[in-house]
């Protein structure tokens, strides 16, 4: 440019000085105004419009395959059709659909006057508001089962494919423990069962077993009883004569107190916490169970593995994270039934789950026995390794369910 260097555009002139960006005193702000002027002219209503209202996007909620509409829209649609599929072009969407928080604060920033009038007037629609609402239970019950696919986490936005990562790690996890296990109950399957097993019927192999439990003072004897194949019956036998080939008179006591122990109960003492799962409780243990379940369920799980850190660490810190993760998800329930003022249907969902649980127990009282040793250990262990895992992920849905939720 020569000279006195001009350039007019439409709205807005730029002369080569560098005072003429400095707004006078009174004077409107020209380049703001015009600068708003531009971008209407360049963005209207239409491109950010809902294909099932045709009116502007009010809380746009993007579908997997790409599609996005209002959410009192897609609600509205799931609420009459009840499919789990775009209005659109029919593709179903996997998961629960979430706000589309970019392109929402887009819509609402360029067109605030629009989007406040619309709102207002969704606001006053009762249809409207009770769609939003079966929407949205529909939402936290399917996140509550567990259903939402890693899929389509890992279609929306912001996912980047870790539903597929976590189903991975889960999978190989799995593995591994289906073979740790089968090594396990390859060496301990017969060990386990001195807790049902009477004494008399010990082999000599399983009464050395029970000798090195006593604690490692007990191996001095190991050799003198395979030497004489001492097995349950010979045991009880030089139980009753005080012949135990102890020469030390506190290792003696020490044994025999035990030994009387186990003749009293019948079998072996359980001393740790995968021998106390395969004892019958009483009639007792049940009462005190019931009751102190009914008020503090996962406290007294939480309690029970507390006493068993120093025998079992992992397993009791497994326990109890997990018990902490279902106190949150207890929470987030009440939560919910707050918020929305369900409180009162409180008893109903109550009654409702105590039935399931209850069928779901007698059916397994029926299946647990005929079902195979190795098949019921799975399920166990699985229970107890790998439910900490999926409440976490759970409790990570509650938590991204809140911010997206909309009311």
């Amino acid at each position: 440019m020569k000279g006195n260097d001009n350039f007019e555009g439409p709205e807005l002139q730029f002369e080569g000085k560098t005072d003429c960006f400095q707004k006078p005193p009174g004077s409107p702000n020209k380049q703001t105004d015009s600068s708003h002027k531009l971008y209407n002219n360049l963005i209207s209503e239409l491109e950010f419009s809902c294909h099932c209202c045709y009116d502007i996007l009010i809380n746009p909620t993007t579908l997997n395959c790409g599609h996005s509409f209002c959410r009192h829209c897609l609600a509205l649609w799931w609420d009459s059709s009840k499919k789990t599929e775009c209005p659109e072009c029919r593709e179903k969407w996997e998961g629960f659909p979430k706000v589309n928080i970019l392109l929402r604060n887009a819509v609402e920033k360029l067109f605030p006057k629009v989007v406040s009038q619309r709102k207002a007037e969704i606001q006053l629609d009762h249809k409207i508001s009770q769609s939003l609402e079966a929407f949205q239970k529909y939402g936290d019950e399917q996140l509550a089962r567990g259903v939402n696919s890693f899929v389509g986490q890992r279609r929306q936005g912001g996912a980047g494919g870790g539903g597929g990562f976590f189903s991975g790690v889960l999978t190989a996890l799995t593995c591994v423990a289906v073979i740790l296990l089968v090594y396990h109950w390859s060496n301990r399957e017969e060990q386990d069962l001195l807790v049902h097993k009477p004494i008399e019927k010990w082999t000599a192999e399983e009464v050395l077993f029970w000798l090195e439990q006593l604690g490692p003072w007990a191996s001095l004897y190991k050799e003198t009883f395979l030497e004489h194949k001492v097995n349950g019956s010979r045991l009880l036998m030089m139980m009753e004569d005080n012949d135990l080939f102890i020469e030390n008179p506190t290792h003696k006591k020490a044994v025999l107190r035990e030994l009387d122990h186990v003749k009293k109960l019948g079998a072996k003492p359980p001393q740790n916490l995968w021998e106390y799962k395969l004892r019958d409780p009483g009639w007792n243990q049940w009462a005190q169970f019931l009751v102190k379940y009914t008020f503090l369920p996962y406290q007294l799980i939480a309690a029970f593995a507390w006493n068993w850190l120093t025998v079992h660490y992992w397993t009791s810190r497994f326990i109890i994270v997990n018990a902490m993760l279902l106190s949150l998800l207890e929470a987030f329930a009440f939560w919910r039934l707050w918020s929305r003022g369900e409180l009162r249907t409180l008893h109903q969902r109550m009654f409702s789950h105590f039935w399931k649980v209850t069928s779901q127990g007698l059916l397994v009282v029926i299946v647990w026995p005929i079902t195979p040793q190795f098949v019921c250990n799975c399920l166990f262990y699985w229970a107890l390794y790998f439910n900490p895992i999926i409440n976490i992920d759970l409790v990570v849905k509650e938590i991204r369910s809140l911010d997206t939720q909309v009311p």
